[in-house]
């Protein structure tokens, strides 16, 4: 058995500068992720209103919670909403990175304007779009002068509560989205596409096999990053429709934080989020294990 090699003193002093640097990330992580995820594990398991004493029930809630109704419509308002957004937005994004990292005239401001809502508030946006989706409003106004008699009641009806949501956060966030796709497109060798030209590739052969398989990492982070944010879509439920009309547009956070802030039911808020978690987490998963058959690295 070898002996264990004794550190100099520069080693140990490079390992505790280290570790100072490491440490506040790590404290960050255990009071404001670690304590939090076990504290709400624990309190699914409990009847807690808030302001008496808390009252250890095992795993009542998690029944309760698959026996309601509410979860799976607002579980199937989140799986619509995820599908949608995600494939728009990675596809939008992804198009106009390629269209704009063309050096086309007026590019660079074409990045900005997309990118801008980005950086508005969701409160913000949401009441802008509000407006703009109301019956009246200057959208429903455009299909009329188009020729639609009877243009959808886009925030008041339950058909279409959650699809108007889906269109503003797709609008929203696709800005994001491209100038990760932009980044990585920037990463890709002009040597590959000049060979290719040389071979007589045209657009599309080169997108194809070239651009979509050297782009893959990039598009691998952006479709995991896109995924999570979709199940934790809430500032627009909240200012747009507040979950309905009915339980239309309401979704899993959103219900998390009716039960939790209105209802004041924390132990079944917490197993609503216990459950979310498991989602996102085996979605997640299965994205990794994924990756080996096209993710290129």
């Amino acid at each position: 058995m070898k002996a264990k090699k004794k550190l100099s003193k520069s080693d140990r002093r490079e390992e505790r500068a280290a570790l100072a640097f490491l440490l506040p990330n790590l404290l960050g992580f255990i009071i404001f992720v670690l304590v939090p995820v076990v504290g709400g594990l624990v309190l699914s398991l409990t009847n807690y209103d808030g302001f008496s004493e808390i009252e250890f029930v095992g795993i009542d809630n998690f029944k309760r919670l698959f026996q309601d109704e509410y979860f799976y419509t607002s579980l199937g308002n989140n799986i619509y909403y995820t599908i949608v957004s995600v494939t728009f937005t990675l596809v939008i994004a992804l198009g106009l990175a390629v269209l704009l990292q063309q050096k086309l005239s007026g590019s660079e401001l074409f990045k900005t304007i997309f990118f801008f809502p980005q950086l508005t508030s969701s409160v913000a946006f949401g009441i802008i779009f509000m407006a703009l989706f109301r019956g009246d409003g200057p959208i429903n106004g455009v299909l009329q002068i188009l020729g639609v008699a009877n243009p959808p009641q886009w925030l008041t009806s339950t058909e279409w509560s959650m699809t108007t949501i889906t269109i503003v956060s797709i609008i929203k966030n696709f800005g994001y989205y491209m100038v990760l796709f932009i980044a990585g497109l920037q990463g890709i060798p002009e040597d590959l596409y000049e060979a290719a030209s040389l071979d007589g590739a045209n657009s599309w052969q080169k997108f194809k096999k070239i651009t979509l398989p050297m782009l893959s990492p990039t598009t691998f982070l952006c479709s995991i990053m896109c995924l999570i944010n979709s199940f934790k879509v809430f500032d627009l439920v909240n200012i747009m429709t507040d979950g309905g009309p009915g339980r239309s547009s309401n979704v899993l956070v959103y219900r998390i934080y009716q039960e939790a802030f209105r209802n004041y039911d924390f132990g079944y808020a917490s197993a609503y989020a216990v459950v979310l978690f498991l989602i996102v987490f085996v979605i997640t998963m299965f994205q990794f294990r994924g990756q080996k058959k096209w993710v290129n690295y």
